[in-house]
């Protein structure tokens, strides 16, 4: 199970292109539009990067970081955070075995000292690979005992039970039957002319 999350953009990758275009302008042997189809980017950005380029050099063109905020949490603290939850809900002091979005909350929070609203924690779940698994419900009066009973007995006695024995029939609509087509009466019919 992954752990991480996925990068977005490859920042080194976009820095790279953004290098590749001031290398391209600096030749000037190519328009804008075949520096754009070159780098597989649109022509409004190599045109944004030209003009920056031209007012600040290759310099101006550097990637600015990160987009974004920050992540809170880093790898090793994401690490805790599913060893804990593998754990189950109960070795967290919980009743039963599920886990709640509060839930999961309030163990990151312990784990680690970082707050997030539990409808925030679904999105980070799923950026752990982690999917919703409810249980089958079941009624609490069931009782497993008399549910083998029946699968096991009563059921196969009633499968075999029902028209046992009995020939097969099929239903056949007469032709004078309210359901079947309506006819005009015996003898020959006129041909439909072409309208």
């Amino acid at each position: 199970m992954r752990t991480q999350y996925r990068a977005r953009r490859d920042f080194q990758a976009l820095d790279q292109r953004r290098k590749q275009a001031a290398r391209l302008f600096a030749e000037g042997k190519l328009i804008l539009a075949s520096i754009a189809r070159r780098l597989e980017v649109s022509r409004q950005s190599v045109s944004r990067w030209y003009k920056e380029w031209k007012t600040g050099g290759a310099a101006a063109l550097r990637s600015a970081g990160r987009a974004g905020r920050k992540p809170r949490l880093n790898q090793g603290q994401w690490s805790r955070i599913d060893r804990a939850l593998r754990q189950g809900a109960r070795a967290h002091g919980y009743g039963t075995d599920l886990w709640s979005l509060p839930r999961v909350a309030a163990v990151i929070e312990r784990l680690t000292g970082v707050h997030y609203h539990p409808g925030h924690v679904w999105k980070l779940l799923g950026a752990m690979d982690w999917s919703l698994q409810r249980p089958a419900r079941q009624a609490r009066e069931r009782n497993p005992e008399a549910v083998r009973y029946w699968i096991t007995e009563k059921w196969p006695a009633v499968k075999k039970t029902l028209g046992a024995g009995k020939p097969g029939f099929s239903l056949r609509t007469k032709a004078a039957s309210p359901n079947g087509p309506r006819s005009d009466g015996p003898g020959r019919h006129e041909e439909k002319r072409p309208s």
